[in-house]
């Protein structure tokens, strides 16, 4: 709000007046007339310390006329404008810097990934023969692949297809009624899309499954292809298997999740119970009263 200029020189910001403080230095660093004129030096360094926030370079404007103010340094030695300009240049690059540290770390442990699970399927010596046969160009750029073709491999959600391909010819497999309950039976209503469980993809989820699949290949291989001598053959058999076995109780669990939600039912309200409260309707009360 415009005030007209006082007879003297009042801060705006301590509301101190020249007769309080004849010592104190003034200063008039915008447009602004009136009451607002006139502000301390040593107010001003406090208050543009507080919206520079420790960026002495950024620069600062009047609140109420927005001009900007013109800020002037001393001059500076040789030295230390250069350890300014090196201490900018370090404050532009580090963010790069930080960026480059995070992306070669994923990428080392990316490799590293990729060795342990080559050892891991083909075994630990024929892998160490394998990877020190190859090239090294081909080993940098053909390991880090192996995480990311995991996860791709993760994301490929092939249950849902299967569940909704079931969904869509139910009443065709009638046959099977005897082996998985409610197939081929009528559904009395349709669920709504996504209203009977269906996982929503987790990042974490996703990430974490893809990176142990190796592992848990490895493992089914051994327990139930011990007669297969190859390391390989024996993993990838595990994999398989555990990739079926995985999916057909993931689709028969979605299924009775879906006729769960199908065959849901909404139960009248109990009035007796509601008399036994102590609620009593409108007819029943207008009936004693007569």
């Amino acid at each position: 709000m415009a005030c007209d200029e006082p007879p003297e020189k009042h801060c705006w910001v301590c509301f101190a007046t020249e007769k309080e403080d004849r010592a104190a230095e003034w200063v008039s660093p915008c447009r602004c007339k009136g009451c607002t004129k006139w502000i301390h030096q040593s107010c001003l360094q406090r208050w543009l310390d507080e919206k520079q926030k420790g960026n002495s370079g950024g620069s600062v404007s009047c609140p109420q006329c927005g001009t900007e103010y013109h800020i002037v340094f001393p001059k500076m030695g040789p030295l230390v404008y250069f350890l300014q300009q090196v201490d900018r240049a370090l404050s532009r690059a580090s963010p790069f810097a930080a960026a480059g540290v995070v992306v070669g770390t994923v990428y080392w442990s990316a490799v590293t990934y990729g060795a342990v699970t080559v050892m891991q399927v083909v075994g630990h010596k024929k892998g160490l023969d394998v990877m020190e046969r190859a090239d090294p160009l081909f080993l940098l750029m053909g390991l880090p692949t192996i995480p990311v073709m995991l996860v791709l491999g993760k994301m490929i959600r092939w249950e849902d297809y299967v569940v909704r391909l079931w969904q869509r010819h139910s009443s065709k497999l009638q046959i099977f009624s005897g082996l998985v309950p409610g197939m081929g039976r009528s559904l009395p209503r349709i669920p709504a899309e996504g209203s009977y469980g269906g996982d929503h993809l987790s990042v974490s989820r996703t990430l974490c499954g893809a990176l142990i699949f190796p592992s848990i290949a490895s493992l089914v291989g051994r327990l139930l292809f011990r007669r297969v001598t190859s390391n390989l053959q024996r993993t990838i058999l595990g994999g398989i298997a555990f990739v079926v076995i995985k999916g057909v109780m993931k689709v028969y669990f979605k299924q009775q999740q879906y006729l769960i939600q199908a065959n849901r039912h909404i139960l009248n309200y109990p009035e007796a119970e509601g008399r036994t409260d102590g609620t009593v309707e409108d007819g029943d009360s207008d009936g004693g009263n007569e």
